[in-house]
């Protein structure tokens, strides 16, 4: 692979974490709106359903955070391993690329 190809993928699993990170924040922000716009109700169950559900966003939140932190650590130690390995072995990685780039020209002009 080569720094070209690395980059690639590096930008291709942020931007995914991105997408996926960026859709859990804007589900916690409507339900932290329903949250607030519920305040009015003062029914005993209301104020139950409420506190439950405050309970369930804050575990939520914290999840997405360790889920972030986690999804940048794993994505690092991939990358570095990839890079590691190409610059250990770079006849394996440029073969390995070539072999992939040719199966996949082949699989291209079959169609």
């Amino acid at each position: 692979m080569s720094q070209t190809d690395i980059a690639d993928t590096q930008a291709a699993i942020a931007n995914t974490r991105d997408k996926l990170v960026d859709g859990l924040r804007s589900s916690i922000n409507d339900a932290e709106k329903w949250l607030e716009e519920s305040a009015d109700d003062v029914s005993e169950a209301a104020s139950e359903a409420r506190a439950r559900f405050d309970d369930t966003l804050r575990t939520a939140v914290s999840d997405l955070r360790k889920l972030e932190d986690s999804i940048l650590a794993h994505s690092r130690e991939a990358v570095e391993s990839v890079d590691s390995y190409v610059h250990d072995n770079p006849w394996k990685a440029i073969t390995i690329g070539a072999t992939v780039g040719l199966l996949l020209g082949v699989l291209i002009s079959r169609k």
